[in-house]
Formats: C-alpha cells, structure tokens, sequence
C-alpha cells in the first residue's frame, strides 16, 4: 500500500513542473521585441504553446503499448528540444532561427506536456478505481502551481533583468521536466495491490497538505504584502519543503504495514495453532479481489476513438469544453498583454496568482467527492462542468471595470474555474466513455485547446491591433473590451451546452447504477 501511495506522490510532483505552458506570458513580451513581431503573430505563437495538443493522442497510443516510464521520458525529451533550442536563440547561440522555426519549437515543447500528462493520468485513474475523480484531482491541482514554482525559482536567480528573467524561463521549461521525471520514472506503472473505496487517512491527510500548500502559495503571490517580510529565497525554501510533505502518507503506510505484519504473525501462531504463512493470506486476499469489480459510478461502457467521435455526448462536451477551460487557458496566455494595456505592472504577481487560483479549482472536485460522494448528488460531470463557468462567465464582464482590483479579481475567477473544469474532464472522460483507450480519447477531447487558443486569441489580437495608439503597444481599456464582451458570451452559451450534456447524460447515469447491481450479482 505504501507503494500505492508513492504512485501518486509521483503525480504529484510531475505536475508541479508539468504547467510549461503557462510561464508563456512572463517570457512572451521579451520574445515579441528580439522576434519584432505583431500582437497577432504573438498569439498564433500562443496558439502554438496549445498546437501540440492537436498531436496528444500519439502519447495516447505510445501509452497503449510501451512502458510508461518510457512514455515519460519521451514527453521529457521532447520538452529539452522545443524549449531549450528557444533558450539558446535568446542567448544569441542560436542566430539563424526565424519565426517559423520558434513556432515549431513551441508545438513541439506543447505536445511534450500531453506525454507527461498521459502518463499522471494513467497512473491515479489505474492505482484509485474507486476513488478515481479524489486521485486525479489531487494529482492535477498540483499542475496550477507550475506557474508559481517556476516564477519563485527566477525571482531567486534573476531578480531584476527581464531580459534575464525571460532567459531562465525558458531553461527551466527545457531543464526541470526531464530531472524530475529521470527521479519518478521508477514509479509510474500500475501497482496492483488492494484497491479499496474510500483510502479515508491518506486522502484526508493529502487534502491537508494540498490545502496548507495552496494557502502559502496565494499568499506569497501578493508580492505587495510579503515582499517586505519574506526574502525570495525563503519562499522559494518553503515551497520545497512543502511540496515534500505528501511524502508522510507513503511512510505512515509504510509503518503501519510493518506493524500489522507483526500483529498478524502474533495472531497466526496464537489464535489459530497452526502457521499460516502471510504469503498465503496475501493470496487469498488478492483472489477475492480479482473477483470483484472495480469501477466508479458504476460500469462504464469502454468506447473506441472513432465510435466516440460519432457520440452527441462527444460533442455536446467537447464544446462545453471549449467554451469553459480554454477560455481560461486563452485569458492566461494573453494577460501579460491584458495587464500591460491597462498599464498594470504586476505581471508576474498576475500570473502567480492565476496559478495559485487554479490550484485550488483543481482541488475542489476533489473536496467535493471525497465529502459528498457521487452516489449522493444527482449533478453529472457535466452539470458540475456548467456550474463551474458560471462564476467565469461573471469574471470576464467584470473585466469591463477598469479599477486593478477588479483584473486581479477576475483572474482569481477564471483561475478557480479554469482549474476545476480541468480536473473534472479526466473523470468525465473515463466515465462516459470507459478507461481502456483513454489515452487517446482524452487528448482528442482537449484538441480544442489549440483550436480555441488559434480562434479566440487571434479575434483578441484583431481588436488589439485595431486599437492600439501608442506604436506597436495598445493602451486603454477599450484594448480588450469587446473581447471580454465575447468570451462572456460564449462563455454563457457554453454554461448552456453543459446543462443539455447534463440533461442528456443523466439516464445514462442512472441506467449504469442499475447496471452495475446486475452485474455484481452475477460475479
């Protein structure tokens, strides 16, 4: 069990550094000068950042038939090329790279985050059947703090230097994926040992710490409040050590197996009078297990990719997808230019704080399921998806004041919202069309990202150009009015879609609990 456990400490820990992506904005304005491109050419660079997800399923099929510490350290490899040729064209050791090549290099470093994700995946949904939506949350909460991790490394290393900053960004990107997977690749299998409803006190004591962690990451976001307390370099100590603690659920499991291996050798020679050796037992154990099924929310129909591309329910959540999470991911990329039009210097702070924001959204579904089980609510995955974007729906049209409070207010919004309709879609994904080829079906389902990254960043780039007045920066609000006026929009038409998916999902749901009663029975 101990073993179980440290499967998932090692999703935990690749996600922390699995959120490249999002370090984006706080290098995208310095590439923008040395590059002497357009507003709109930045965000099709942007939009590649999210390209990569159109190839996703190859991940998705390399998990099918090779090892999946394979699997990540491919996804790793990948990243070191497309992030770390960037790092050396900003160092000028690289000259003859043209706009094109860096597009490239930005499709490829996107798509590496989709092996990586594949492999957490994989691993929390196989090792916690029962428990799968509380496992994956946890694991992918930890995604939100990517941003948060990597700003309090370069604010240690390069305080000052933008120029400098943007340089460790990208070698961090290229660099830390690859070390942290070489650590954990030992760890990413399937450990088949007892898989039990509800694992009460290692889950209890993850939210704990994930909660603690989260709490010291908004807070030492507000660069205003603890600047002047805390030193960079204490932060970044800080962040380490907790990212550590998730570690005492393995070694709490780990003594208590010792101890009931003593207790239970004491009460087989005692009690019984006979020696029966714990391998037996073990035995024994596991063969009732394998006679069992091991599903959440009852049985799941195991769907092929092409069959699911033929399901309404595919479409219905594929837009509902499209028109929630990448909303969010596409107000992320573009915020460094959101907050220097509105002439607000805190970037980093900004990016941090969606981070930390996000952290938690991915968190709550988690908290939800671990303290109100499914089996309670009548809400599918896909209602919870549409009450989730309400609050972002409200995000983007406070984004219409041009107070500062309200910016980091909304970014807070569509971070939590961002954050939870992400962890929600993996067990969406799993329950409505089975586990078997979810490496494949789950990075078709997020080949919108990309999708929507290229339609609603470019139409923002449109109306940035339009408006801009100071040569090639535009000041004002007006820069980004009318598009918040339209990600609200479709963010509202999106909270609709999720509510016919919920309407056109819940007899399915009720039709599997039956289901699944059958079936137990005739096992």
């Amino acid at each position: 069990m101990a073993l179980h456990w440290l499967t998932l400490v090692a999703a935990i820990w690749l996600q922390c550094i699995n959120g490249t992506n999002s370090n984006f904005p706080a290098y995208s304005s310095h590439l923008k000068r040395i590059l002497s491109i357009s507003q709109l050419k930045l965000n099709n660079l942007a939009s590649a950042n999210d390209a990569g997800k159109l190839f996703g399923w190859i991940s998705g099929v390399a998990a099918s038939y090779f090892p999946l510490w394979l699997v990540l350290l491919i996804g790793s490899l990948l990243g070191l090329i497309g992030y770390g040729v960037q790092f050396l064209f900003l160092t000028n050791q690289a000259h003859s790279l043209s706009y094109w090549h860096i597009f490239f290099l930005t499709v490829l470093a996107g798509n590496s985050i989709c092996w990586i994700n594949t492999v957490c995946y994989i691993i929390t949904i196989r090792n916690f059947p029962f428990d799968r939506q509380i496992a994956v949350g946890l694991s992918t909460s930890y995604v939100g703090l990517s941003a948060k991790i990597y700003t309090d490394i370069v604010d240690v290393a390069a305080p000052a230097s933008l120029s400098e900053r943007a340089k460790l960004f990208l070698l961090l990107n290229s660099v830390l994926p690859l070390l942290v997977c070489i650590v954990v690749s030992p760890l990413a299998r399937d450990v088949n040992v007892g898989k039990s409803r509800k694992l009460t006190r290692g889950f209890f004591t993850m939210f704990v710490i994930s909660i603690i962690t989260g709490l010291f990451a908004v807070i030492t976001s507000l660069r205003a409040v603890v600047s002047g307390i805390l030193p960079s370099y204490m932060i970044l100590a800080g962040m380490l050590v907790i990212l550590s603690l998730p570690l005492i659920v393995p070694m709490a499991e780990k003594m208590t197996e010792a101890l009931q291996h003593k207790c239970l050798i004491v009460a087989v020679h005692d009690d019984e009078g006979f020696t029966t050796t714990l391998d037996e037992k073990a035995k024994d154990v596991e063969s009732g297990r394998k006679n069992s099924i091991v599903v959440e929310g009852g049985v799941v129909e195991e769907v092929a990719p092409l069959l699911m591309l033929r399901r309404v329910e595919f479409w219905l959540y594929f837009f509902v997808y499209l028109f929630g999470a990448t909303l969010g991911l596409v107000y992320v990329n573009n915020l460094a230019q959101i907050a220097e039009s509105r002439g607000c210097s805190g970037t980093s702070s900004l990016v941090s704080l969606s981070s930390a924001f996000s952290f938690f959204g991915r968190l709550l579904p988690s908290f939800l399921d671990y303290f109100y089980p499914r089996s309670k609510r009548m809400v599918t995955r896909g209602g919870a998806i549409g009450v989730m974007m309400g609050p972002m729906c409200g995000a983007f049209f406070l984004l219409l004041d041009r107070q500062d409070v309200s910016l980091y207010v909304g970014t807070a919004i569509i971070g939590i919202s961002t954050g939870a309709i992400t962890s929600l879609s993996v067990s969406t994904t799993a329950e409505l069309f089975g586990t078997k080829n979810f490496g494949v079906n789950h990075n078709i389902v997020v080949s919108n990202i990309p999708i929507g990254s290229f339609l609603f960043g470019d139409f923002a780039a449109v109306f940035y150009n339009r408006d801009r007045n100071q040569g090639h920066i535009c000041m004002g609000q007006n820069c980004y009015q009318t598009t918040f006026i339209l990600w609200g929009s479709l963010c509202l038409f999106g909270t609709f879609l999720a509510f016919i998916l919920h309407l056109q999902t819940k007899k399915l749901w009720s039709h599997k609990s039956s289901t699944r009663q059958i079936s137990v029975t005739d096992h």
